[in-house]
């Protein structure tokens, strides 16, 4: 583990704000007042910010549904969260895993007709011990990722004994377009889906990401999978953002070089500096997850004063114009905000870099200090004091 003197970078990472956000879309869905079900996403080890840290704060809030993408991402949040909660595997099940599957006691999101017939096959087997084996059925409605096609679905409907020893939990679909609201293809899959579920056997039924759960009561069903809308990213891109800010990443300043002639700045000589300026460089790259996009593009925070990033991001490295920042404040050691607090928000660096917050998150490294704030976890092996 890095420790905070070693580190060129801190990501701080506010455990009672990802706790708040969750409240927030667990009262939007009446989760508390017995309406949809409010389930976390954590794939991607919880969207880049610690599936450790993370996963007990939320079962502690009452999260009882968990979504992980593979199911070695399972495998581990099992081990975390021990053996209560119900934790979802969206790949579902590779040939020869259904095994695995039942060791550790996960619930596969069934995407094709062969995961769905291997799968009822392995319930109907007597190898199970408790019955029919519980499972998630993907239905697409427009995506064309995974998932049963209209047709696939029809097919099923019209030879229901498919689904014998299988015990279905969720009918579930995805959004393709919930962070636009007025796009007409929210309102196509909502009606698909139902036109879907209404032919297959009874079961409850789940459609909301997080986007999602703000277009509205008519997309909650029975249980919403809100993921990056946790993690402090806006949800409703359109508007002001209703989450709180969970991450702050900081970088400290290496050397302050004085410029009193035109001379270029890093690789490629792509900055020229035309004329005095101070020019701070910083130990975070492409390397620790922040976007060569951002080359001439990206701004940080220093004293309160915004300073451009001038010149390329480097695999270690950045170079920022500190000229209009209090001299007492640009010196080795100081700490300039990249990502939060003072500075741009996950969504603003995004937009800069030409991405999207999900990015983001999911692309920080590993050398920066991660420093947990808030309601941390007992026995959390992070800095949960003052940076």
């Amino acid at each position: 583990m890095i420790t905070s003197p070693q580190a060129g970078a801190i990501l701080e990472i506010d455990l009672a704000a990802l706790a708040a956000n969750y409240q927030i879309l667990s009262r939007r869905v009446g989760g508390v007042a017995g309406g949809a079900e409010c389930a976390a996403v954590l794939k991607g080890d919880a969207y880049g910010l610690g599936a450790e840290q993370v996963g007990p704060v939320l079962a502690r809030l009452g999260c009882r549904t968990f979504f992980v993408a593979h199911i070695g991402e399972g495998v581990a949040l099992r081990e975390i969260l021990g053996p209560q909660p119900s934790i979802y595997i969206l790949h579902g099940p590779w040939p020869d895993t259904e095994d695995d599957f039942l060791a550790h006691a996960l619930t596969p999101v069934l995407n094709t007709p062969e995961q769905l017939d291997r799968w009822a096959r392995k319930g109907r087997s007597g190898t199970s011990r408790t019955g029919p084996l519980a499972a998630a059925l993907h239905l697409d409605t427009g995506m064309n990722r995974l998932g049963l096609s209209a047709a696939e679905a029809m097919a099923l409907a019209a030879a229901p004994e498919r689904l014998a020893g299988i015990d279905l939990r969720f009918l579930v679909s995805h959004l393709a377009c919930a962070d636009q609201p007025d796009h007409a293809m929210n309102q196509e899959q909502r009606q698909l889906f139902d036109r879907l579920r209404a032919a297959l056997p009874p079961s409850p039924a789940s459609l909301a990401n997080s986007s999602g759960i703000f277009l509205g009561s008519d997309y909650h069903y029975d249980l919403v999978r809100p993921g990056v809308a946790l993690y402090g990213a806006n949800p409703t891109p359109e508007q002001a953002n209703p989450m709180q800010e969970v991450v702050r990443l900081r970088g400290r300043i290496l050397q302050v070089r004085e410029i009193d002639t035109p001379q270029s700045v890093g690789y490629g000589a792509t900055h020229r500096a035309a004329g005095p300026r101070r020019i701070a460089t910083i130990p975070v790259g492409y390397a620790d997850g922040y976007p060569r996009s951002l080359s001439g593009q990206g701004v940080g925070c220093l004293a309160g004063v915004s300073v451009p990033i001038i010149g390329r991001v480097s695999m270690d490295l950045i170079t920022l114009d500190v000229t209009e920042a209090p001299r007492s404040a640009a010196h080795p050691g100081a700490m300039v905000e990249l990502i939060g607090g003072r500075g741009e928000t996950v969504d603003q660096v995004a937009g800069r870099a030409g991405t999207i917050g999900y990015e983001i998150l999911t692309s920080l490294g590993r050398r920066y200090h991660r420093h947990y704030i808030g309601a941390a976890p007992a026995g959390d092996a992070g800095d949960t004091g003052n940076a």
